[in-house]
């Protein structure tokens, strides 16, 4: 891993929507965890996670399940997610 910030922290300090976009595990491990263990560029500063699995809104409250991708299941991303998550009321499903 390289340090440094990179083009990073012009992202998430100007104020836009940070979209994180990003494979749901790897080598079997969880990637969304309940806490990170890499140094941060920003703190509270992602909107949503998009995996090939399904979407999460960031929000006050936690992360909420917005949409599970045609072919996944529930019970595979609460296997493959570490954190603790909210199932949105209006869950949809989609083909990506």
């Amino acid at each position: 891993m390289v340090k440094g910030m990179g083009g990073a922290m012009d992202l998430v300090s100007c104020g836009s929507q940070v979209i994180v976009t990003m494979e749901h595990s790897a080598k079997g491990k969880p990637k969304i965890l309940d806490r990170c263990t890499l140094p941060l560029t920003g703190k509270a500063c992602v909107n949503r996670i998009i995996t090939e699995l399904c979407v999460f809104d960031v929000t006050a409250q936690g992360l909420v399940l917005t949409e599970i991708a045609s072919g996944a299941s529930l019970e595979q991303i609460t296997s493959q997610t570490q954190a603790k998550f909210l199932i949105s009321q209006d869950l949809k499903e989609n083909s990506y």
